[in-house]
């Protein structure tokens, strides 16, 4: 039901600028986080070099769909204290609260997977916070406000061992926090579903509040071909005011891989839902139901795409 954009792919290996040493002659460029800022729209991108080290890029543009990439990697201040060594930085979640926006990404490290959270107020200058989860974890996203008086994010412990790939997981956790910083679980949320399309879970972009619950677009992965795991992209409704009670969720997924760049690449026959902006909220904070709504995706860990759609119609999906 999503609508791809007639010039997707938007972004690949050959918009991002050279930078000596680390970024010359890039393999990929995928899963962006996504939030419009000021007028413009703002990619924080995923690129991987053929040394299969990857970093966090920034894209901006004025009309979401031709970008103009920096020639430089995102500084995130501060993380070079962290101890540990850090082997990648990767798969940005951008969410607005209050007057700051936070990125939440996956960091790899000999302890596994763990959540890194940064704060910017200008996207130029970007504070890391630290080291905000325990065990192996990915797919966080924050809330943008906080629900009874704590902060929540979804998060998605690694349990399963993916054959020929790296961990995942069947169940997406809502977590709390008093302080952005340490997080405690409350509750499982939802599960894969086995031999459907959404076997493996986790989420993709920051909820969006509606008047019908908390959007959430995730990704689903079929696990149950002989030659593939196909990654796509589904939705479902949360209350409002506990996002663990799952409202409707989608039987059929609302994005699969199908195009070109979607079925080859690096990973074959992934679409990868990671950042989404909503054009139009009213005066209490909702999204409009009429409201565009643009999704960029990583396809087949390879490039970027684009698909747009209406609140209306994901919840309508939703509630499929």
């Amino acid at each position: 039901m999503l609508i791809r954009h007639p010039k997707s792919p938007i972004l690949t290996r050959s918009n991002i600028p050279e930078v000596n040493p680390f970024m010359v002659d890039v393999s990929s460029v995928f899963n962006p986080g996504a939030v419009k800022f000021n007028d413009k729209y703002i990619l924080l991108l995923r690129v991987q070099n053929r040394g299969r080290e990857t970093f966090i890029v920034k894209a901006e543009s004025t009309d979401g769909v031709e970008f103009t990439v920096d020639n430089k990697m995102v500084d995130f201040k501060g993380i070079e204290k962290v101890k540990e060594k850090i082997y990648h930085i990767y798969d940005a979640r951008i969410t607005k609260i209050e007057n700051s926006y936070y990125v939440m990404f996956a960091m790899d490290m000999d302890c596994g997977c763990q959540l890194g959270l940064a704060k910017t107020s200008d996207f130029e200058n970007f504070e890391f916070l630290g080291i905000v989860s325990e065990g192996d974890v990915r797919n966080g996203v924050l809330f943008p406000e906080k629900v009874n008086g704590k902060y929540l994010r979804f998060e998605r412990p690694n349990k399963v061992q993916l054959e020929g790939g790296p961990s995942s997981g069947g169940t997406i956790v809502l977590s709390e926090s008093e302080d952005l910083m340490t997080w405690k679980h409350v509750k499982q949320v939802m599960s894969g579903r086995f031999h459907y399309w959404d076997e493996n879970i986790g989420s993709g972009p920051a909820p969006v509040k509606t008047s019908e619950g908390w959007l959430h677009v995730y990704h689903g992965i079929a696990l149950h071909f002989a030659s593939s795991n196909i990654y796509q992209a589904g939705v479902a409704l949360h209350d409002l005011n506990d996002p663990s009670i799952v409202l409707h969720r989608g039987k059929y997924n609302i994005l699969e891989p199908r195009e070109s760049y979607e079925l080859t690449g690096q990973v074959p026959n992934v679409v990868f839902p990671s950042g989404m902006i909503v054009e139009n909220y009213n005066s209490d904070g909702f999204a409009e139901l009429d409201s565009k709504v643009s999704i960029y995706y990583g396809a087949a860990d390879t490039v970027v795409g684009l698909a747009t759609t209406t609140i209306i119609d994901l919840i309508k999906a939703a509630k499929q």
